[in-house]
């Protein structure tokens, strides 16, 4: 039998959880791939909406997710995320030395539809990825250096803290384990972790907050 999910808060038109790395968002193509957040949250809730998903995490990316279990809720929360009124915050390890304090990144993407699901930089046809990012922390050693990073993005493009890490137009230091944009391989654990979600009650509208801190 499959896991439950780990609920951080449950009420009658909201859901939020703590994704583990390793486990989808949402349901892929074939058998091998039904396993998800929407699988496991539809058993635990079976009178909710079939699309609960609001907004999805990278398999390999771990923390806090929100799932809507009415269609008022769904579109309530899915008008935050493309107006922008939903703060989310990341956590990081990067392989290698940041030595900015601070900044912000801008770059337009897109995917790479001879090598999906990858992301290319394209500054005429890409879609523009922001984030603004503080370093926390540099740690490793001299020979394998890394950085504690926090990301605050405002937009929430396919892959775009894992890109804007990795580039070298953006930190030019891949997340640890990030077997497309760095050197992990395929299924070690990337750390890369939703460690923030604030977003407006889908019927009272009241400010809520959830924190969930990283493992790494």
């Amino acid at each position: 039998m499959k896991e439950e999910l780990d609920i951080i808060f449950a009420d009658q038109q909201l859901v939020v959880v703590n994704k583990p790395g390793g486990l989808l968002a949402v349901p892929g193509r074939g058998p091998d791939k039904q396993d998800s957040v929407v699988s496991r949250f539809k058993k635990q809730f079976p009178r909710a909406i079939e699309q609960p998903a609001v907004h999805r995490l990278d398999m390999a990316t771990s923390g806090l997710m929100a799932l809507a279990r009415t269609t008022e809720a769904h579109r309530h929360l899915s008008g935050q995320f493309s107006q922008r009124q939903v703060e989310k915050i990341y956590i990081a390890l990067l392989a290698g030395a940041v030595a900015e304090e601070r900044g912000k990144i801008e770059l337009r993407f897109r995917l790479d539809p001879d090598n999906r699901p990858y992301q290319v930089y394209d500054p005429v046809q890409g879609k523009v990825g922001i984030t603004y990012w503080r370093r926390l922390a540099l740690c490793g050693s001299e020979v394998h250096p890394q950085t504690r990073i926090e990301f605050l993005p405002l937009t929430g493009r396919t892959h775009q803290l894992r890109l804007h890490a990795a580039h070298s137009l953006g930190l030019g230091c891949p997340i640890i384990g990030d077997s497309l944009y760095g050197t992990g391989q395929r299924g070690d654990p990337m750390y890369l972790h939703a460690t923030y979600l604030a977003l407006n009650h889908p019927r009272s509208n009241q400010r809520l907050e959830f924190y969930s801190p990283a493992s790494f």
